[in-house]
């Protein structure tokens, strides 16, 4: 098995079978994430997990009428905070402070790097936080390849009826994309056997 057979397997899965996906699957889908690069290495931003049915069946009703919002066996929602905050970025310098065994205070410099983000508007701050979250959101798309786990990307759903559901706006946080883990329903998925539309690596890529 290798990440191009795996990338050629997979695709934006349209109907799920509602079979469960295995605990350890799931926690190296979510392993991959929190291990995905970001911007500073900050994370600005929360990968909700939500495998209730009935908070399911809400988010179906409320914000994203999709069907495997309902038939998947988990549904990821990658939430970017809307305003980095001063006391954010102060618990990152500790955290690597800890992590790194250093003294804080050797970090000042780079704490320094993060003062043009923390004086900016929430709305830059939110386009800068929703590009770290479509990072992780790719890597554990690729992540769900690997484990042989179907995933459907999705960013058609109502930001705002979703935020309210999950109560993000009261953490500073705002629904950015979904994806939903499960595995496909090769019955009733009209594209379980099409095949995959790519341009070739000509029209793609400009090699200089």
């Amino acid at each position: 098995m290798s990440l191009i057979d795996q990338l050629n397997w997979r695709y934006a899965t349209k109907r799920m079978n509602g079979t469960k996906v295995p605990k350890e699957k799931l926690d190296t889908i979510i392993e991959a994430i929190r291990l995905a690069p970001t911007s500073f290495g900050l994370q600005g931003f929360k990968v909700i997990v939500v495998e209730d049915e009935t908070l399911r069946e809400q988010i179906f009703n409320g914000a994203c009428q999709q069907p495997q919002i309902k038939e998947a066996s988990h549904v990821l929602v990658f939430a970017a905070n809307k305003k980095v905050s001063q006391e954010q970025v102060d618990e990152y310098m500790q955290l690597i402070a800890t992590t790194r065994a250093i003294p804080v205070e050797t970090l000042s410099g780079f704490r320094a790097a993060f003062d043009g983000i923390v004086a900016g508007t929430e709305e830059r701050n939110f386009v800068w936080t929703a590009r770290q979250a479509y990072i992780a959101f790719g890597v554990g798309l690729t992540a769900a390849a690997l484990e042989n786990v179907d995933a459907t990307p999705m960013e058609g759903f109502s930001a705002e009826a979703l935020d309210k559901i999950l109560g993000l706006s009261e953490q500073n946080l705002s629904a950015v994309t979904l994806l939903t883990l499960g595995y496909r329903d090769e019955e009733n998925d009209s594209l379980v056997n099409a095949r995959k539309v790519r341009k070739s690596t000509e029209q793609l890529v400009d090699f200089r």
